[in-house]
């Protein structure tokens, strides 16, 4: 027996009022089309639900019997209904993708790609944000994935997947005295000015710093630098050095700027990093898009 929905709520609606007069008005249909529901519920269920007369309408045992089941059944669809209409709404819903620099390495065609393909009414939105956040937006909510080097900062906060591990390289004007080298040692550095990230990157700025690889000795600090194009001009201004991933080389080794191979210092890992609490199926979905198109 095919029992609709409708046919459940108008019988419902009828059974709260015992008016089919008033639930019409409250239907917005004509109280004949009412009527004629009715009479089909009852026919589908092979006993009359409304014993009714000119002046009034009651409940048979059988309708009496029938109302607490399809309250029941009505706010189960309801529920259903909402929870449909919250993940459309959350599929449909923009992305806010956190960059400090773009990732490069193909990486976000390749993520768009999948993504797309799997929420296609979803709105991904690139969000550039400055050195001085390494989270990229993460940290105060503007951004809801992010494209971040570890290692990150409260990084309880968030979780994350490396896309990228690549040797760091060394920027230097082509002026300086260790640039005809083909491989610099970094016990050659440690005496040399280094540029650094803005103290409010946190672990970050010791990471580019090499903190870990200098036993003790503090870095000299020639310049704060908060941009890739802050870091072109105070290396052609000689200013200090830096560290780099390899894959972020061609944004500053031109017009007066070249990168050589460092020893003794550790690869550096780009990640793609989210708010550990946060499981909404549009971040889920990018996670996962990012996996497959980064996946060996």
């Amino acid at each position: 027996m095919d029992v609709h929905g409708r046919d459940l709520r108008y019988f419902v609606a009828v059974a709260d009022r015992l008016s089919f007069t008033a639930a019409a008005e409250a239907l917005y249909i004509s109280q004949p089309a009412l009527s004629k529901q009715i009479r089909r519920l009852e026919s589908h269920l092979g006993a009359p639900l409304f014993v009714r007369d000119s002046r009034s309408v009651a409940l048979t045992p059988v309708g009496a019997a029938l109302l607490p089941h399809a309250r029941r059944l009505l706010a189960t669809w309801d529920a259903a209904e909402a929870a449909v209409e919250s993940v459309k709404a959350a599929e449909e819903a923009a992305l806010a993708i956190g960059i400090s620099t773009s990732p490069g390495r193909g990486i976000l065609p390749a993520v768009r790609s999948r993504f797309t393909t799997a929420f296609p009414h979803a709105k991904p939105v690139l969000r550039l944000v400055g050195w001085d956040d390494p989270t990229a937006g993460l940290a105060d909510g503007a951004s809801d994935v992010a494209f971040v080097w570890l290692p990150l900062l409260d990084s309880d906060r968030y979780r994350w997947l490396v896309v990228a591990t690549e040797p760091r390289l060394v920027a230097l004007p082509r002026s300086h005295h260790l640039a005809a080298r083909d491989r610099i040692e970094f016990a050659d550095l440690l005496d040399e000015p280094f540029l650094a990230l803005p103290r409010s990157a946190g672990p970050l700025r010791d990471y580019w710093l090499a903190v870990d690889e200098r036993a003790g000795r503090p870095a000299i600090i020639g310049a704060e630098v908060s941009s890739t194009e802050e870091t072109y001009e105070a290396l052609v201004n000689l200013d200090g050095i830096v560290l780099l991933a390899t894959g972020n080389a061609a944004l500053v080794a031109h017009d007066g700027v070249v990168t050589r191979p460092v020893t003794g210092v550790s690869p550096c890992e780009l990640a793609l990093a989210w708010r550990r609490d946060d499981n909404r199926p549009l971040v889920r979905g990018y996670v996962e898009a990012c996996l497959l198109a980064t996946a060996r």
